[in-house]
C-alpha cells in the first residue's frame, strides 16, 4: 500500500490549533480537505485561520497566489461527521481524553467506507485502546504531528496492536508526500519523542528539588554547556506546565508507576498555583512586558593558573583541555602534535592521580562519573559539555573538602578558555551528565523493547525536540561504557530503579558495539 494520491479527500476532526495545522498541511500538499469540529462555529473559524496562514505564505513568497487560491477552494468546513464519508483518510485531533476519542472513532467507523484509514493525532494515549471495540481496528493507526504542524518536520506513526502494517506504512508514506519525516514506532506510552524526553524534565526537577541549582542556572547550563535549544523549565513554560505534567503523568501511569517517569512535587505545585507558564503570565518564570529572566549563577572573574597537569580520564569533555591549552594555560602531559590533541602517554609516577586535571594547589578537576565530588577529597566535579569546542559555559561543583584555592584555580582556568562558569552544589551527575545519560539510556531501552528502530529514535529526537544530537549518536560519542558508569553510580546514590541501566546498554558497554547499530 503506497501513500494516498492527492486526489484522495482528507478529513480532519477537531479544528483547534493542531487540527487546523494538520488540515493546512494536507491542503498545501494538494488534497481536498474537510474540517469538522463538534463546537458550533469552530470549523468555520478554523477555515478562516487557515486562509490567513495561506495569505502569509503568499506574502513570504513561499506560495504563489494561484496555489493559495486553489488551496482555499479545496477547503471546506463541514457540520457533521457524515460529511467525511468520501474521505480516504480521516485524522482525529480532538481533546486528549480516551472516551471522547473512542466515541469519535465509533461514529467514523459507521460513516466511512471500510477502506478509509482512520488516524489519531494522540500524543499520550494508546492507539490500541482507542481502536478497541471497533469492527475494523486494523485500519486505525497513529499520525502524531508536532505543534505547529505546518512547521515541524516530524510525524510519529505509532501502530496499535491490531493495526495493519500496510495501513501504518501508507500513513508514513503519506506523511513523506506531505513534506514530513515519518517515524514508525509501536503504540507504547509516549511513543518516541515524549517518552525519551521525560528525563530532560525529570533530571532538572531532581536537581532543583535537591537544592543543587535554581531554574535559571539549570536552563542556562543545559543550553550553553549541553547545547540544547531550550532549558527544561523555559520549555515547560512554553508548552504549558499543566500539559507537561499531564504528559508525564500519563506515561508514568501507563507504565504502572515506573520510577523513571515519576512526576515531581514541584511540578504539581506550580500547576496547583495556576502558574501554567507563558499562557498564564507566570510559570517557573514570570512573564511581563519586559519578559526578564533571573540571571544564572555565574562566577566572578578569577586569575588563571599558569600551569596545570592533565592526567587523562576525560571522555565527554576532552575538547576542553584543548581550549585550556590554546588559551595560554600551560598543560603538561598533553600532546598537540600533527595527529591532533590527545592525552600524552607519559607513565604516571607512584602516588600521582590516575585521571583529571591537577591544579597548582594540588586539587583536582574531575569529569563527573555520576558521583559527588566530595568522595574525591580536594576536588571539583566538571559537568559534561555537548560540544567542547563551541560551548560557552561550564558547570562545576566543589566537593565538601574542596579548598577555596582549588575552586578559584578551577574557575580561573575555565574562564581563561572563554567559558562562563556556573558553580552549583555537589549533586551527583551535576546537570548535563545526568540528563544525557538518562536520555541515552531511555533511547536504548526503547530500541531494546523493539518499540522503534535506532535510526528512527535519533531522527525523532532531533526533529521533534531539537536536540543537538540523537541520543544514540550522543551515547556513541561519549562511549556506552561511560554512560553506564554514570547510571550505575547514580543508581547507588538513588536506589529504587530510576537510574537502572538498560540491559542492552550494558551489553554494548562490554562488547564495544555502537548504540546506533543496535
Amino acid at each position: 500500500m503506497a501513500g494516498l494520491p492527492v486526489s484522495t479527500p482528507v478529513g480532519v476532526v477537531g479544528a483547534g490549533t493542531m487540527g487546523a495545522g494538520i488540515a493546512q498541511v494536507a491542503l498545501v500538499a494538494g488534497h481536498e480537505v474537510r474540517l469538522y469540529d463538534a463546537l458550533e462555529g469552530a470549523a468555520a473559524r478554523g477555515v478562516e485561520q487557515i486562509h490567513v496562514r495561506l495569505d502569509r505564505l503568499v506574502a513570504k513568497e513561499r506560495l504563489t497566489p494561484q496555489d493559495a487560491a486553489a488551496a482555499k477552494a479545496r477547503l471546506a468546513a463541514v457540520e457533521s461527521l457524515d460529511a467525511l464519508a468520501p474521505c480516504g483518510l480521516v485524522v482525529e485531533a480532538v481533546v486528549e481524553q480516551l472516551p471522547v476519542k473512542r466515541e469519535v472513532f465509533g461514529t467514523l467507523e459507521k460513516v466511512c467506507a471500510d477502506d478509509t484509514i482512520l488516524a489519531t493525532n494522540t500524543s499520550t494515549l494508546s492507539v490500541t485502546a482507542i481502536a478497541a471495540g471497533l469492527r475494523l481496528p486494523r485500519r486505525v493507526t497513529g499520525m502524531h504531528f508536532f505543534n505547529p504542524a505546518p512547521l515541524m518536520g516530524l510525524v510519529e506513526v505509532p501502530a496499535g496492536a491490531a493495526t495493519d502494517p500496510d495501513v501504518a506504512q501508507a500513513v508514513a508514506d503519506t506523511a513523506t508526500a506531505w513534506g514530513k519525516t515519518p517515524v514508525r514506532c509501536a503504540s507504547t506510552p509516549g511513543f518516541v519523542a515524549n517518552r525519551v524526553a521525560r528525563p530532560f524534565y525529570g533530571e532538572a526537577m531532581q536537581v532543583l528539588e535537591e537544592g543543587g541549582a535554581d531554574c535559571a542556572t539549570i536552563d542556562t547550563v543545559l543550553r550553553e554547556a549541553g547545547g540544547f535549544p531550550m532549558g527544561p523549565f523555559e520549555l515547560a513554560d512554553l508548552v504549558g506546565n499543566d500539559v507537561n505534567l499531564a504528559v508525564g503523568r500519563s506515561v508514568w501511569e501507563q507504565t504502572f508507576g515506573d520510577p523513571r517517569y515519576a512526576p515531581f512535587v514541584s511540578q504539581q505545585q506550580v500547576v496547583d498555583a495556576g502558574w501554567l507558564g507563558r499562557k498564564s503570565g507566570r510559570g517557573w518564570y514570570e512573564y511581563g512586558p519586559a519578559d526578564e529572566r533571573p540571571p544564572a549563577q555565574t562566577a566572578e572573574p578569577r586569575p588563571a593558573p599558569e600551569r596545570v597537569t592533565y592526567h587523562g580520564g576525560f571522555a565527554a569533555c576532552f575538547g576542553l583541555v584543548a581550549r585550556i591549552a590554546a588559551a595560554g594555560v600551560g598543560v603538561e602531559r598533553y600532546d598537540t602534535g600533527p595527529a591532533g590533541p590527545r592525552a600524552a602517554t607519559t607513565e604516571f609516577e607512584p602516588g600521582e592521580p590516575a585521571y583529571g586535571i591537577q591544579l597548582p594547589s594540588g586539587g583536582l578537576v574531575l569529569e563527573t562519573v555520576g558521583e559527588c565530588a566530595t568522595v574525591d577529597g580536594d576536588a571539583v566535579a566538571l559537568d559534561w559539555v555537548g560540544d567542547p569546542a563551541g560551548a560557552t559555559r561550564v558547570c562545576i561543583a566543589p566537593g565538601d573538602a574542596c579548598e577555596p584555592e582549588t575552586l578559584d584555580e578551577a574557575v580561573g582556568m575555565f574562564q581563561a578558555a572563554g567559558l562562563a562558569v556556573s558553580v552549583i552544589d555537589d549533586v551527583p551527575g551535576l546537570v548535563v551528565a545526568r540528563t544525557i545519560a538518562m536520555l541515552v539510556n531511555e533511547a536504548v531501552d526503547l530500541v531494546a523493547r523493539r518499540e522503534a528502530a535506532a535510526p528512527d529514535v535519533d531522527t525523532a529526537m532531533r526533529l521533534g525536540t531539537g536536540y543537538p544530537y540523537g541520543p544514540l549518536a550522543w551515547g556513541d560519542r561519549i562511549g556506552p561504557e561511560f554512560v553506564l558508569e554514570v547510571l550505575t553510580n547514580l543508581g547507588r546514590t538513588y536506589p529504587g530503579g530510576r537510574y537502572r541501566p538498560s540491559p542492552l546498554l550494558t551489553r554494548a558497554a562490554h562488547t564495544g558495539r555502537t548504540l546506533r547499530s543496535l
